[in-house]
Formats: C-alpha cells, sequence, structure tokens
C-alpha cells in the first residue's frame, strides 16, 4: 500500500513539472501525452541556421512534449512562400512557417495562414513578456493578427575598412549623402587590383531594397486605395536614377547580392549596400582580412524619409486544432525576450521584442555595428506587399526591370524603364 501511494506521489509529481514545462503559455501539458511533432520551415539557412538550431533545443527542452523538426530551409522568402502556397493544395505544408514581413499577405489573402486572434486574446501574459500590441502590429493583414514577427532589419551600408583608408576616407566619418558615398566609390575603383566600389543590393527579395530607395524620398508603392501605381512620380524617378548612377557614375559591377557579399568578404568591393541581417555572416567571412564598418542609409530627411523594415514573423499553417495550439507555444516562445535577443546577438535583426531590446544595452554598446539599424529605427515603415493573386508576380516584374538598369542595359534611359515598370505593374493590379 505504501509503494503504491509512493508511486503516485510520483505521478503526480511528474504532472506538476509537465504543467511547469509549458508555464506562460496558457496551455497545460498533460502528463505522459504524446509528443506532438511540427514541422517548421524557415528562409535563408545561412543566417538563421545557428538561431533556428538554438530556439529548438530551448524549445523543446522547455516543452517536452513537443519535438521540433525542420524542413530544409528556403533560400529566400520567395521560395518560403511559394513552397507553401503550392504545398497547401495537397494539404502537405508545414506547420509552421518563416515568412517575409512581405509574404504574410499572401498567405492570409489564400487561407494558408491561421488567424491568431483569439490565441492572442486568450494569452494574457503577452505584454508583461514584452510582446504589444504594436510588435504584433508588424504580424497583421486587415486588423487581423496572421504573424508573430521574430526578427527586423533596416537597410546599411557596409564599408570594407581598408579600401576605404586606402581610398583617401575616414571610417570615422562615413558617408551622409549618396553624393558621397558615389564619390568614394570611384576612389576605391581607381585603386585597381580588380577592387569595385559599391553595390546596391537591387535583387534583395522582395524588391525590398527597391522600396528603400523609393521610401526614402518620402514616395509610396501604390495610392492609399491600392489600385494606381505611386513609383511612377518624382520620388520613383529619383530612386531610379540613383540605380544608374550607381552604374555610370559608381561603377557597380553586374552581380547578385550573394555574388556581391562573397566579393565583400573576399576584399575586393569596399562599399556594399543590403540588409542589417547580414552582419554576423559578413563578419565572419571578413574576419582576419579586413574591419567591417557600418554606416547608416544615406540622405535621411526626418519627417519625409522611411524605410521598409525587412524581417520575418512566424506563421501558423496546419489544420489541425491540436497542433495549432502547439504552434502558438513555439511561436510565442520564440517572440520572448531572451530568445528573440539570442537571435539578435547571433545575426544582424533586432528583435521586435521591446524588452529584448533592454537584454541587448551592454551588447550594441560593445558591438556598435549591431547598433546602426537600431539607431534607423525612427525611419522604420511597413514592407509593402502588393495585393491581389498577382503579388508575387509583380515582385518579379519589378526585379526585370531594375535588372536592366543595373546590369548597364539601359542605364541611359532609368526613366523610361520606369514609365515601363508602372505601365506593367498597373496591369496586374486588383481591378
Amino acid at each position: 500500500m505504501n509503494a503504491r501511494r509512493t508511486w503516485i506521489k510520483q505521478l503526480s509529481g511528474l504532472a506538476v513539472m509537465a504543467a511547469v514545462s509549458a508555464g506562460g503559455f496558457g496551455v497545460a501539458t498533460p502528463a505522459f501525452a504524446a509528443q506532438t511533432e511540427l514541422t517548421v520551415l524557415y528562409a535563408f539557412p545561412d543566417l538563421f541556421r545557428p538561431a533556428m538550431e538554438e530556439l529548438a533545443k530551448r524549445f523543446m527542452a522547455a516543452n517536452p512534449d513537443i519535438k521540433i523538426v525542420y524542413r530544409a530551409p528556403a533560400a529566400e522568402y520567395e521560395q518560403a512562400i511559394q513552397t507553401v502556397l503550392r504545398e497547401s493544395v495537397a494539404g502537405t505544408q508545414p506547420d509552421v512557417t518563416m515568412q517575409g514581413l512581405s509574404s504574410i499577405r499572401a498567405t492570409a489573402d489564400a487561407g494558408v495562414a491561421v488567424e491568431l486572434d483569439a490565441m492572442i486574446a486568450a494569452d494574457k501574459s503577452l505584454d508583461a513578456q514584452g510582446i504589444t500590441s504594436s510588435m504584433l502590429d508588424a504580424g497583421k493583414i486587415k486588423g487581423h493578427s496572421y504573424a508573430m514577427p521574430f526578427a527586423i532589419s533596416l537597410p546599411v551600408l557596409y564599408y570594407n575598412g581598408e579600401l576605404v583608408k586606402r581610398a583617401g576616407g575616414d571610417t570615422a566619418n562615413l558617408p551622409k549623402t549618396w553624393d558621397e558615398v558615389i564619390a568614394l566609390s570611384r576612389k576605391i575603383n581607381a585603386l585597381g587590383s580588380g577592387n569595385n566600389g559599391l553595390f546596391y543590393a537591387w535583387d534583395e527579395t522582395g524588391n525590398w531594397m527597391w522600396q528603400a530607395l523609393v521610401f526614402s524620398r518620402g514616395g509610396t508603392m501604390l495610392d492609399a486605395a491600392e489600385r494606381r501605381v505611386a513609383f511612377g512620380g518624382p520620388e520613383g524617378k529619383w530612386a531610379i536614377n540613383q540605380l544608374a548612377r550607381f552604374v555610370k557614375e559608381g561603377g557597380m559591377p553586374y552581380l547578385n547580392h550573394i555574388s556581391a557579399r562573397q566579393q565583400f568578404a573576399a576584399g575586393a568591393l569596399g562599399i556594399f549596400a543590403t540588409s542589417s541581417s547580414q552582419l554576423n555572416a559578413i563578419q565572419k567571412l571578413a574576419a582576419g582580412r579586413f574591419p567591417v564598418v557600418v554606416g547608416t542609409y544615406p540622405d535621411l530627411k526626418p519627417g519625409v524619409s522611411k524605410l521598409p523594415s525587412g524581417g520575418n514573423g512566424l506563421v501558423i499553417t496546419t489544420r489541425d486544432p491540436a497542433k495549432q495550439q502547439a504552434a502558438w507555444r513555439f511561436i510565442r516562445f520564440a517572440a520572448q525576450p531572451e530568445q528573440a535577443a539570442d537571435v539578435a546577438r547571433r545575426t544582424g535583426y533586432f528583435p521586435p521584442n521591446r524588452k529584448a531590446g533592454d537584454l541587448l544595452t551592454d551588447f550594441y554598446k560593445a558591438n556598435p555595428n549591431y547598433a546602426v539599424a537600431v539607431s534607423e529605427q525612427p525611419y522604420a515603415s511597413g514592407w509593402y506587399a502588393f495585393p491581389g493573386k498577382n503579388g508575387l508576380k509583380t515582385i518579379d516584374v519589378i526585379k526585370d526591370k531594375l535588372e536592366s538598369v543595373a546590369s548597364g542595359k539601359r542605364a541611359g534611359e532609368p526613366e523610361k524603364v520606369l514609365s515601363e515598370m508602372a505601365a506593367d505593374v498597373g496591369a496586374l493590379l486588383p481591378q
């Protein structure tokens, strides 16, 4: 009888431990429950693999009733959204997917993303964990939540400190305008020995760096009603002319952003304009070769300029109610301060969680390159997603037109390219 009582007490203790392991999620975990397996698809393994592996390790230690199984990562956000939309037709999509902030709209419009409003309303401890309503806004479409924001980035410029100094520049006083950037690029080009001055990541996923040029002048992609193209105006003309200047005056080589990163890491590219998310990877690649110095995006004007917030959110796509609850616990865990801060340290993204930012104060002081994107937050705006069934096709149309300028083929007629781009995009908009 005593042995039986001891066994019952042991069972009770294990049940309490299981419930505690799931604490803070609003979902009690029954003792000895069958393990739930969640398949998760994320993107950009070169940036996220260590962070995602650590996240899964931490989550499963705290939630032993849930097993995280990562699918083969998508190369970029476009691949991730195409995979999810295609597989959802047969019901074989992953249970959770990382999507770029500009791709969340497509998952919501297609009915693939699970609306999170009820889960958010039922979880009373979100705000105390630093998961505020303003943070959740980044994952909202038409007033409803479809994603838990995970990692945020802004465009910055990476400088090869050695080439800058050889060209007569000063890493303590980096260019503040595009005119100064182009002038420095010309000086780096003049060093010879296969060195290139500047590369602007025109092909970045989701037309992100194109939006940065337009938004930095106060422009938008479409009008407020989303029925007419707005980037064909003065702001867009300035933006497309800047891209042409990078080629004609700055000597920008015809590369894609992956090749440009490799060239920068090899020490043969002086200035690389791209996402702050690349920071950790770039610093590791350049370690021991030259100092990497990060500068702010040029020509920002308070009250006028905006920059598209890059990054991503975690979207639940499983249709199984039980898995949805497990998935909520996973994305909820990923957004907590400790996890968000860890992702920031391992990448170059900064956390949407305000309490995670508090955990990084000393880190930013010791690593000023990581603090540059954080300083740009007053300019942060949404990463625009085009509406309708042609939203993803629109991205490709814009990219093809930008390439015609970036390649040099049509760098002499940028405004004509812009006019064609505006007409082609206009034809794809919902009528």
